[in-house]
């Protein structure tokens, strides 16, 4: 059966913050209410990170909004959800992210086509101030440049 994806819930301050590395896909463990929630797009990351909690990597300040139908057996609003890699992935993310100082950055959230909810996160490096600057300054002359491009 295949699952029609709607859902695209994004980070869009991550690549501004963040300069993105390694890119991985986890699963995330849900309650039922979750993940009502999350197929009605009432999900948000932008504040989110990822943690390593004995040696297990979780997601915390996602926050996913209460299902309207859900009455008492609902969920909490914001809590530390487990994500799901291989041991080899977790054991290789725990290690980069202690020695180097990188951190995980979760950047989507989407339904793959069996309906599972999923988490793209990125291996990534905070920007320097000037980092950012040269990003505005890119991103203004590519505007200019379109503007120009559409008169002629």
């Amino acid at each position: 059966m295949k699952f029609e994806n709607k859902v695209n819930i994004q980070n869009k301050k991550a690549r501004f913050n963040y300069e993105l590395l390694d890119k991985y896909e986890a699963g995330i463990v849900l309650s039922g209410t979750e993940i009502k929630s999350i197929r009605l797009g009432k999900a948000n990351i932008a504040e989110s990170f990822c943690q390593f909690i004995n040696g297990e990597l979780y997601i915390v300040n996602m926050t996913v909004e209460e299902y309207f139908f859900g009455n008492r057996y609902n969920h909490a609003i914001k809590r530390e959800r487990k994500l799901l890699l291989h041991k080899k992935e977790l054991a290789k993310l725990q290690k980069k992210t202690q020695e180097t100082g990188l951190t995980l950055v979760p950047t989507k959230i989407y339904l793959n086509d069996r309906g599972l909810a999923k988490v793209q996160i990125f291996l990534a490096r905070g920007k320097k101030l000037f980092d950012k600057r040269e990003t505005i300054k890119e991103r203004e002359n590519k505007r200019s440049l379109d503007r120009l491009m559409k008169k002629f």
